[in-house]
This record gives structure tokens, sequence and C-alpha cells, in this order.
């Protein structure tokens, strides 16, 4: 981060996506804030998981910036709790050298990460990608002809972004939305690891595959022989389909 983060607010209109900055170092919560709302955004900083959890009952949020190192409970075990009830997107801040507590942060549900020290822009960009997949989940047509389609137990409408086990709705993340509509759409043909990243260049394959492997975990018996979401080798992922 730098001086960017100087920018002066302005008058933010009502519509302006509200963002909660979790954080327990007060100047750095204090620069994003400061530098966000000059971006357009309307900003809620936090100090701990406890505080955060406080604001999210009393507000609503359209995307939770979180910091993985806290004192007390973790922002992974924040997210861990968190995504069992709730889909809001995660953007989870990391230290650069910390690859596992990356991974470890999409295997519990983080959309994305970004590595500290970060340029403002970056995180700028970074959230403006979420939360177009976000906007384009609830507004944009589902590319395809198909509304919905079944694997053993499970149905997945594309439109709503929905999936049901039978009656029981199962919950997703924006990222895991984004790459079932995806590999639904495919109709059991495989989609590279390229195209399910999406537009943001730190999808990686290795986070991919992490993000997949947490799908796996929501829909597959067996991990190690999955019959639905299938490794296509050399390839990418595949869907596979009820005829």
């Amino acid at each position: 981060m730098n001086e960017a983060l100087a920018s002066s607010a302005q008058a933010l209109p009502d519509d302006a996506p509200h963002l909660l900055v979790v954080d327990d170092d007060r100047r750095i919560r204090a620069l994003i804030a400061r530098y966000l709302t000059g971006q357009g955004y309307r900003v809620t900083p936090a100090g701990t998981a406890e505080e955060a959890r406080a604001k999210l009952r009393a507000l609503s949020f359209d995307l939770i910036i979180l910091d993985v190192m806290m004192p007390g409970e973790t922002g992974l075990e924040f997210a861990e709790k968190f995504r069992e009830e709730s889909d809001v997107p995660i953007l989870m801040l990391t230290a650069r050298t910390d690859i596992d507590d990356r991974v470890r942060g999409l295997e519990v549900g983080a959309d994305d990460y970004l590595a500290k020290p970060f340029e403002p822009k970056e995180l700028s960009l970074r959230i403006a990608s979420i939360l177009r997949r976000t906007i384009a989940r609830a507004d944009e047509p589902v590319v395809g002809s198909v509304p919905s389609v079944r694997f053993g137990d499970f149905t997945f409408h594309l439109e709503r972004g929905e999936l049901r086990q039978g009656e029981e709705i199962i919950r997703l993340t924006d990222r895991e939305r984004f790459m079932l509509r995806l590999l639904a759409n495919a109709a059991g043909e495989p989609v590279s690891r390229d195209t399910l990243a999406g537009d943001n260049g730190a999808n990686n394959e290795r986070t991919v595959d992490v993000q997949i492997n947490r799908l796996r975990r929501k829909i597959e018996i067996d991990l190690t022989n999955p019959l639905y979401l299938q490794t296509a080798r050399g390839a990418g992922y595949r869907l596979m389909l009820d005829r």
C-alpha cells in the first residue's frame, strides 16, 4: 500500500456497494476505508471477528474484506463459520509468504485473496471483479438454453444459481456458483482451468483445483472417485449430467 490510499472521500449514492473491512490494525483499516470510499464504496470497519459479527447483525454488506491474521478468532476461523450461514463474498488479505493460508482461505469459502503488501489499485480491481460476478449472478441472462440440470440427487438451476439436493438448498459461494454454471452449460464436455478461473488472474490452476475440491465435498460421496465433478486429464474438469 502507498500514498494512493490517501484518496479523499466523496459523496456516495445510496446504492453504492457496502463493504465490511475486518482487520485488527487500526491504521490499515483507516487507510483502506479512506481509499475505497474515494473509489465510490460505502465502508464499515471492524477490528475483530466479534465486532464484525455485530456489524453483520445490524447492517447488510455486499462484500467482506477479511485479514487472516487477527488475535483471538482468526480470519480463517471467522470465514469458515460465516460461510455456513451466508454467501456474501469474502476477499481475504494474507501475508505474501503464507501460501498455506491462501489455500486454506479458499477451502473455507473465500472468493479470492490478496497478498500483503498490495497496491490499492489491485485491491479495487479485485473488489470490482467479485462484485461483477455477484451482479451477473442476479441480473444477467444465463448463457445457454437449459434452465436447470440434474446429476444424481442434485438439481442446479442456472439462472437462480441455486443447487438443491432433493428439497435441501446447498449453499454455494459466488466462485462455486460461477464455476458450476460454466460446467453445467458445457453439458459434460471439459471446461479448462483458465476458463474456470474467470477474469481474475489470481485464480491460477492451483486455486481452481482447491475450489473444485471444495465444491466436490458438497456433491460427492467419495472424493477419491468422483461421480459427477470429474477431472478431464489435460483438459480441465467436466460435470457429468443425467440424460
